[in-house]
This record gives C-alpha cells, sequence and structure tokens, in this order.
C-alpha cells in the first residue's frame, strides 16, 4: 500500500448514488440540490443523514424548515441531474431549469421529484457542525418509489468534488 491524497483515495471509491435534495428556501419556494454525501445511520428508527456545506444555499432552507427529501434520480433524468449538479440556486431557479416536475409529498412540505427511483421524505430530529458542513439527521416520514425505473445514477469517478480540481464528474447508470 502506499500513501494518497485525498482525491486518490476517494476516486478509488467510486462509484456512489448521487441523489437529488429537495426542500424548500426561505421563502417556502421549492429547490433542488445534487448531492452524494448521503447515508443511512439507523434502522430503527430509518434515519438518513446528509452533509451540506455552510455556504450553500440549500443549507438555510433546510435549517430553517428541518425537512428536506432525498430522491434517487432515475437514468432518464440524467442531464436534468447533471444540470443541477453545476447551478447554484441562489442565482438560478433550478427547478425551472432542470425541467424536473415536482408532486406534493406525502408528509413534508418540501416537493418529491416525480418519477425518482425511490424518494424519501424525511424531518429534521438532529443536526450538528463537522468541519466546513452540517449533518443533517433526518427522520424517513415517508418512503415512495418506481418499481419500473430500478435504475439510478451513480458518480463514476470522485474527481472534481474537491477544491482546486477542474475535471468534471460522471453520472452513470447503476448496472444491476
Amino acid at each position: 500500500m502506499k500513501t494518497l491524497t485525498e482525491n486518490e483515495a476517494f476516486a478509488l471509491v467510486s462509484p456512489c448514488p448521487f441523489t437529488l435534495l429537495t426542500s424548500l428556501n426561505q421563502q417556502k419556494k421549492p429547490y433542488v440540490m445534487g448531492i452524494s454525501w448521503v447515508t443511512r445511520t439507523s434502522l430503527n428508527p430509518c434515519l438518513m443523514l446528509v452533509a451540506i456545506a455552510h455556504d450553500r444555499y440549500s443549507h438555510e432552507g433546510i435549517k430553517l424548515h428541518r425537512e428536506f427529501v432525498i430522491n434517487y434520480p432515475n437514468t432518464e433524468q440524467e442531464e436534468a441531474a447533471w444540470t443541477s449538479r453545476m447551478l447554484s440556486g441562489r442565482c438560478n431557479d433550478k427547478v425551472n431549469k432542470t425541467g424536473f416536475e415536482l408532486i406534493d409529498s406525502l408528509k413534508v412540505q418540501a416537493p418529491t421529484i416525480k418519477d425518482a427511483t425511490v424518494a424519501l421524505e424525511c424531518k429534521v430530529v438532529n443536526l450538528f457542525t463537522t468541519g466546513d458542513h452540517t449533518a443533517f439527521v433526518g427522520k424517513v416520514v415517508a418512503m415512495r418509489g418506481n418499481k419500473d425505473k430500478t435504475q439510478y445514477l451513480e458518480i463514476k469517478s470522485m474527481t472534481g468534488f474537491f477544491p482546486g480540481m477542474k475535471q468534471l464528474i460522471q453520472i452513470s447508470p447503476k448496472v444491476s
């Protein structure tokens, strides 16, 4: 084994699922954010954790409204998912620019992306600072999905996720 840089180490552990987080901004307007720092932290109750940088536009809305939806986009949503990753919601209407169709969620005010492979509706039960990010722990209060859209998007390479890197993230269909 040899010593690796941060970028080399995380590139080796790819792929990882690419998700879209939906929530409401401070004015209660829906928005979408591309995110991959998502993990399950408990079976009972079912808890999910998302890590969001303090300066991200989405951070403000989630901290205020204390809810979000984790959407696993299907492969037909790849272009829109990529667009959501590249734009800031602070100065762009990402819902409009991506063309995602939003539907009402069952248990939270934040909307769900129609036709996502899976959507997990979460209410924040805890949050804590982890360096330059906030970890939001959400209790899953509703789950929906599309059994006919079983392929979801994953990031093939983490190159480009870290400061100073210029290469693009590659999103590709999950092969079963």
